[in-house]
């Protein structure tokens, strides 16, 4: 379903990205894992469309993704390192307006989700008064409202604990289950518990 092939992208003189290939199929999760520097950042966000890659191509559902953006981006949720939430705003609120942009949401909908992150107790507090645990538990609410088949996660368990790193695995092991893709890059394994896993070094000789 989706289809990386021989992605080269330079930052400046340095070649971040030297021929990246990999398929990713339903209910398989692909960690890019590898040394500060080694691109996954840079890979996921050519992924998403986010950067151009000077060679290769990525392709979803057979065609290739910058040909068809707006269908690609609908079935794509993206979290980076930072969580995209506006400070001034509840964490509820950020919600109900960046996936309104996407489509209807109901209340409901906002809470179980803020509910299945560990996130309903502090959803009506301004963000910018969140610890970054808070508001990564906040974005990974937004990821599930987006109902995306494809999830591209930067790094998700970072500044949560111990039960933010687990849930985590069980937000990416539903995922999976119900035959979603998952693309991470992370720096230490997720323990996931089922679905199939691949792991992808970047920077690897």
């Amino acid at each position: 379903m989706l289809n990386v092939s021989g992605l080269h992208l330079w930052r400046g003189d340095r070649h971040v990205l030297r021929g990246v290939s990999f398929v990713a199929t339903p209910g398989q999760c692909v960690l890019l894992t590898g040394r500060n520097g080694a691109g996954k950042t840079t890979l996921l966000r050519a992924v998403a469309g986010l950067l151009d890659p000077e060679q290769g191509e990525v392709s979803w559902r057979g065609i290739v993704a910058r040909k068809s953006r707006d269908e690609f981006h609908a079935e794509l949720a993206y979290l980076g390192h930072d969580a995209p939430l506006k400070g001034d705003l509840t964490g509820r609120e950020n919600l109900r307006y960046s996936i309104g942009i996407r489509r209807a949401v109901a209340a409901a909908e906002i809470g179980a989700a803020l509910e299945r992150t560990g996130a309903q107790a502090f959803a009506d507090r301004p963000v910018r008064t969140l610890s970054a645990g808070q508001r990564r538990r906040v974005a990974l609410a937004g990821v599930l409202l987006t109902g995306a088949v494809l999830w591209l996660l930067d790094e998700p368990t970072t500044n949560l604990d111990a039960d933010g790193k687990r849930l985590v695995a069980s937000l990416i092991e539903k995922q999976l289950e119900v035959g979603g893709i998952v693309v991470a890059a992370v720096h230490q394994d997720l323990d996931l518990g089922s679905g199939q896993v691949v792991n992808l070094e970047l920077g690897a000789t």
